[in-house]
């Protein structure tokens, strides 16, 4: 869910090459770019790595801006990163989730 937040806010920005700042408590995600983690996966066309699509999916829309990574301690009082937690408990608990195609299609397998 961490990198589907970062997608789908990169997604709703109207001019590219926009200069973006994103703080994040996922370890994963940050050090995915900030590492160039990201650049190894692709260049091993993603072997046993999961999500393939979102991070695709992630690709195509970072690349249209200019983004850094901040990682910030979750859950340590930091007031937007406590706002975003409670949003996501809320949406997870709600009654009419969207279903993921993708993992669906792939539990099938």
């Amino acid at each position: 869910m961490e990198l589907l937040s970062v997608i789908v806010a990169l997604e709703t920005l109207k001019i590219e090459n926009s200069n973006v700042t994103v703080y994040s408590d996922s370890k994963y995600v940050v050090e995915a770019i900030e590492k160039k983690w990201l650049d190894g996966w692709v260049r091993t066309n993603f072997k046993k790595k999961k999500n393939v699509d979102l991070w695709l999916r992630f690709i195509e829309i970072y690349k249209k801006h200019n983004v850094k990574f901040i990682w910030i301690k979750g859950h340590a009082n930091n007031r937007e990163n406590e706002v975003c937690d409670k949003l996501a408990v809320a949406a997870a608990q709600a009654p009419n989730l969207l279903i993921d195609e993708e993992y669906e299609n792939l539990k099938e397998e």
